[in-house]
Parts: structure tokens; C-alpha cells; sequence
């Protein structure tokens, strides 16, 4: 492999494209945009964007790792909340349902492994 087959991306300045309404928003006007980065089978990489707001999430068929790279959100489920901003790290496993609650505009990197576990 050489440099010319690294995916690599300027993660604050990359452009994800048009905002568009997020399908599962609880409340109005939550808009998201992403881009992908790199995929392969069962791995997907890229940036995702996200304005204030709250939205359902269920996680039926892959895990989500995340890094936040900016902005300020708070994801509950059954069990509780947790808070996160920038330089946090986050897993959603396989099966996991749950609802953010974005205070602040986020900027993720997130890789979705949607191969078998």
C-alpha cells in the first residue's frame, strides 16, 4: 500500500455537503450531513454533522465508535445519560437504543462496523 490509497480527510474543514432534515428528529429542525471517508465491507468511515436538537437512534444492525471532534451533545437510554464534547470518545454497540439530546452543533468522526459479531 502506498501514500495514494490512505483515505484522509482535513476533519474540521472538510465539507459534508447539504444539511438535510434528520429522519428519526424528535424535535423541529434538527438537520445532519455527512461524508464518507473510506469503506470497505462492513466497516464504514466518515464525518457526520448534526445541529441542536433531539432524535431516536437504535443501533439494530452495527456498532458506532465515535470521536467528537466539536460541539456538545448528551445521549440517554434506559439506563441513564452520559454527556460528551469534543475530544470524547463514544461506542454505540449492536442492539443499543437510545436518544441525543445535542445541545451544541456536532462534528464526529465515526467508524460503523456492520459485520457480524
Amino acid at each position: 500500500m502506498d501514500i495514494n490509497q490512505i483515505a484522509s480527510l482535513v476533519t474540521m474543514n472538510a465539507d459534508l455537503g447539504e444539511w438535510t432534515p434528520k429522519p428519526t428528529a424528535i424535535t423541529d429542525g434538527v438537520m445532519e450531513r455527512s461524508t464518507t471517508i473510506w469503506e470497505s465491507t462492513g466497516i464504514d468511515v466518515g464525518l457526520w454533522e448534526c445541529t441542536p436538537g433531539s432524535f431516536g437512534a437504535r443501533r439494530d444492525t452495527y456498532t458506532e465508535s465515535c470521536v467528537v471532534l466539536a460541539g456538545h451533545f448528551t445521549i440517554e437510554d434506559a439506563s441513564g445519560s452520559v454527556e460528551y464534547r469534543a475530544g470524547d470518545v463514544l461506542v454505540t454497540p449492536m442492539g443499543w437504543v437510545g436518544t441525543w439530546h445535542v445541545h451544541e452543533t456536532v462534528r464526529k468522526v465515526y467508524v460503523i462496523n456492520s459485520a457480524s459479531e
